[in-house]
């Protein structure tokens, strides 16, 4: 099955009739600024001399936190991981979700270097750097 893509501008409007966001950076990323309400369930963990290692809760997680029919807008840097993330969820049988190009740093034409589709924050979107009650992955990781 394949997933719907949807532009920054498209996700914020979905947000408003009450989608949830979920970001799937690493907690690092996720804390340096993210989308206003946003909860934070990595798919890969970032590790000191080690880079980008999978994170082996992901799914459980995901499982745990979320119903497989709530609304999901996926998100992550630039759209790579998010995409991935959004595959694999499809996979376990979530039905309402869509990934979002260009993530929420942007996402870049790896031949030419030009700007593909501007990220959430160079949108002008609303963005935070708190997770608040309940959206951190430590709080997602424990239900």
């Amino acid at each position: 099955m394949t997933v719907k893509r949807v532009t920054p501008d498209e996700a914020k409007q979905l947000l408003d009739e009450g989608w949830i966001y979920v970001d799937v950076r690493s907690t690092s990323e996720f804390e340096a600024g993210h989308p206003a309400g946003a909860y934070n369930v990595p798919l890969n963990h970032a590790e000191p001399g080690r880079g980008m290692t999978p994170n082996p809760e992901f799914e459980q997680v995901m499982e745990r936190a979320f119903s497989k029919s709530d609304k999901l807008v996926i998100g992550c840097k630039s759209g790579g991981r998010s995409l991935r993330a959004a595959q694999m969820l499809t996979e376990l049988g979530f039905t309402e979700l869509v990934d979002m190009r260009g993530g929420f740093g942007g996402e870049v034409d790896r031949q030419t270097g030009a700007v593909a589709c501007e990220g959430w924050e160079a949108r002008g979107l609303p963005v935070e750097r708190e997770a608040g009650s309940e959206r951190d992955y430590a709080s997602l990781k424990n239900r």
